[in-house]
């Protein structure tokens, strides 16, 4: 690139040197640049302090044991035939009248039913719906593996 001397603007001025006059400032985009991971570098490095607060927790003991409920079991035979705990009852008037004073107890039984595979389920299901309707809320039928397929 040759430089023409006699050149010259309207003011007198090389055209060149005028460029060059315009663009003498100091770039300080790489210092902006340093400065901010300068700052970041910092920040990271900065410990986090967690505020502790002393509290007196009060000391829990083991959980008290508690005594599994008794379970009362009742039987319902292919004749339709309703034993308690191995007792026939006489009726269904009995049944109730058991389910009632079970359920009256401070800690209610847990009530396993277990069916004949021949009981009809109008039986199961009376006595069922019977314990549900006195208020008892466990209430299980019992299978038994003789009864489960292959």
């Amino acid at each position: 690139m040759a430089i023409d001397f006699e050149a010259q603007t309207e003011d007198g001025e090389h055209p060149e040197l005028a460029e060059a006059e315009a663009a003498s400032g100091i770039n300080i985009t790489p210092l902006i640049d340093v400065l901010l991971v300068l700052l970041v570098m910092l920040i990271i490095t900065i410990p986090v302090h967690f505020h502790a607060v002393n509290l007196e927790l009060p000391n829990s003991g083991p959980a008290p044991e508690t005594a599994p409920p008794p379970v009362v079991r009742i039987e319902i035979s292919a004749t339709q035939q309703v034993l308690w705990n191995g007792e026939l009852l006489a009726s269904r008037q009995d049944l109730e009248a058991r389910l009632s004073g079970a359920a009256q107890l401070s800690s209610p039984p847990e009530i396993h039913i277990h069916a004949a595979a021949t009981a009809k389920y109008d039986g199961v299901a009376a006595v069922m719906s019977a314990a549900q309707r006195l208020g008892l809320q466990k209430i299980g039928v019992v299978g038994l593996d003789e009864y489960a397929l292959p």
